[in-house]
């Protein structure tokens, strides 16, 4: 029995011990951000790596997503003759909560893994450690131009994400099980107001400072060579997407 617990008082203290390390990283990062000098080069290159380059995936996931969600709505309403709510289902879902979320896990799975590697890389052969050396910092020039770029374009990624869910959904239901498409267009605008599409908005920008954060964080603190290349990707790509998954319940009660 006291080995046990001296097993989980350890793995707690130890995750105690990253989060702060986290949390110290951020403010890092922030002061970083919004102190000169700018890389304004770097910045555009991260977000062409980061979301233009991330939308085939993202545009796949939410089609598909939109596409079922319609699909697996008309089987269930069916039953109860409410095939004419399936557009609202279809909208709300993707903005308050399907958008912003599998944005952030399909983004945390390309181009998170993308900068630990990258990274973690530059750490293990000491080029971090020399661009110290030659008076550059690597906050300002290797994680503030990841860190806006993924919060930016985490923000259009979900956007487009959103328009191309619901547009699927619309496909489906219309096109595919003959839904009428002036029931389905007016149930899906008079049901969707304003504030459920910005709120799916603000968790959109949050995910993206979080796959941003600790794809940098990971990156910075690679250990161990390859091995430890291959362990820092892997992890900042599961703990990016705990992070999306807890966030999204804490922020859904929050803002509802």
């Amino acid at each position: 029995m006291t080995r046990l617990l001296e097993i989980l008082g350890r793995k707690t203290l130890d995750v105690v011990t990253e989060i702060g390390r986290v949390l110290m990283f951020l403010g890092q990062t922030l002061r970083a951000t919004i102190s000169g000098p700018f890389y304004v080069r770097n910045l555009f290159k991260q977000m062409e790596q980061i979301g233009v380059n991330s939308i085939p995936v993202v545009l796949t996931t939410a089609l598909s997503t939109g596409m079922v969600l319609a699909l697996q709505s008309y089987t269930g309403f069916k039953r109860f003759g409410a095939e004419s709510l399936i557009g609202t289902v279809v909208s709300l879902s993707m903005t308050r909560e399907l958008g912003p979320v599998l944005t952030g896990l399909m983004v945390a799975g390309r181009a998170g893994a993308s900068m630990a590697a990258e990274l973690g890389t530059m750490k293990v052969t000491e080029q971090i450690d020399a661009m110290e050396t030659l008076a550059t910092s690597p906050m300002k020039y290797l994680v503030v131009p990841r860190f806006v770029a993924s919060t930016i374009m985490m923000f259009f990624l979900t956007v487009l994400g959103m328009l191309i869910g619901i547009s699927g959904g619309y496909f489906v239901g219309v096109k595919v099980l003959g839904t009428n498409p002036v029931t389905y267009v007016n149930q899906s605008i008079d049901n969707t107001e304003v504030s459920d599409i910005w709120y799916g908005l603000i968790k959109a920008l949050v995910f993206g400072a979080v796959v941003g954060l600790i794809g940098c964080y990971k990156g910075f603190n690679t250990e161990g060579g390859a091995e430890g290349v291959g362990k820092a990707t892997t992890g900042a790509v599961v703990v990016s997407c705990m992070l999306i998954l807890i966030l999204d319940y804490f922020l859904s009660a929050l803002l509802w």
